[in-house]
């Protein structure tokens, strides 16, 4: 069934009745260089998982987010300001994460907004789902539990088990790949103390995939990992970092993926690593980065988190059509007229017409 990708700025609260047919909103924190390529993700994502919802997609984003003049504009243009979800609700809701910048979370400029949105989700959706650096705001502000920097930048590939029993994980195998791009984790003592349900981990990554779930509140579902990845996400950033080192913004060399590159590819970047840091040991130069063999590492690379992201999703979405035919059963005042489910006026466009990062 379609997806509608509703890109307008301002507009009618109205949602999609029907528990077969659900309003759910995207906001992407993501920096400059990754807002575009994360929206395509999320929507290929959801999209693919949505065989049996029509869903509408409405982007929003926090102002607060530090962006250049010129993506601020491209997303004033496509994005809702988060102040116009408050005074309305959706079935379901995607937070994205974004590149830590202060060492603590609460000093970060778009946490009280973030914070907010935390409070605001608990009785406003069916389900949020918070990835990554969301994830870690959530926990915060929710439990008071500390992210934890880890000795250097998790990047890569990791297999984990399932570790529990959820509608979420339905149908799903013993043990799935999930791509990890980050500098922090939770620690799942504190989680589990706190009542939050793991229900993967990995020996390598820790905690990956774990819930919140109170009565009468909206099901929680957190992502250390990123299920939503494109195969050459991780290259492109694992590139990203090689020209930060080359421009003197970071003091080392990054660890190329783990478990991602095959043994050609590996031994490419390898050479390159090498190849660099020969001509660069005394002026880091930026103009290297030309070298970099990026087209020879992306035709080895292989997706092994493509199918469990899109089964997980796929429980998701009924997850949220479930609930919402029970809400729909007991709540007099969600009982509207066919012609109030048809109000779909502002949607602007399809995904096919998305824009690609």
């Amino acid at each position: 069934m379609p997806l509608l990708l509703d890109t307008a700025r301002f507009g009618s609260p109205s949602e999609l009745l029907g528990s077969n047919c659900l309003t759910i909103g995207f906001v992407n924190n993501m920096p400059d260089t990754a807002v575009g390529a994360t929206e395509r993700q999320f929507i290929d994502l959801v999209r693919a998982a949505s065989a049996d919802a029509v869903v509408r997609l409405k982007l929003f984003a926090i102002s607060e987010v530090p962006r250049s003049e010129l993506v601020q504009s491209e997303v004033t243009e496509r994005y809702r300001d988060i102040s116009e979800l408050w005074a309305t609700r959706l079935d379901g809701l995607i937070v994205t994460g974004t590149e830590p910048r202060a060492a603590e979370l609460a000093d970060e400029p778009y946490w009280p907004e973030l914070s907010k949105l935390v409070v605001w989700a608990q009785e406003n959706t069916i389900s949020t789902v918070w990835s990554c650096l969301a994830a870690h705001v959530a926990v915060l502000h929710a439990d008071g539990i500390q992210r934890q920097p880890l000795d250097d930048k998790l990047l890569g590939v990791f297999g984990h088990d399932v570790v529990a029993d959820h509608p979420l994980l339905n149908g799903m195998p013993s043990r799935v790949s999930v791509p990890h791009s980050r500098y922090n984790g939770l620690p799942e003592a504190a989680l589990t103390s706190c009542g939050y349900h793991v229900l993967t981990r990995s020996a390598e990554a820790g905690a990956d995939t774990f819930v919140r779930e109170e009565k009468d509140s909206s099901l929680f579902v957190f992502f250390q990992g990123h299920p939503e990845y494109e195969t050459d996400t991780l290259a492109r950033e694992y590139r990203r970092d090689i020209g930060r080192f080359l421009r003197g913004e970071r003091e080392h060399f990054p660890a190329m993926p783990q478990n991602y590159f095959n043994d050609e590819a590996t031994g490419l970047a390898e050479s390159f690593r090498a190849h660099a840091m020969a001509r660069a040991i005394d002026v880091r130069r930026e103009s290297l980065m030309s070298d970099f063999p990026m087209s020879d590492l992306q035709r080895g690379l292989e997706n092994t988190w493509r199918d469990p992201a899109d089964g997980i999703y796929q429980n998701w979405l009924e997850y949220l059509k479930d609930r919402k035919a029970e809400r729909r059963t007991w709540s007099p005042k969600m009982r509207h007229s066919r012609a109030d489910a048809l109000q779909v006026g502002d949607v602007r466009s399809a995904v096919d017409g998305s824009t690609a990062g």
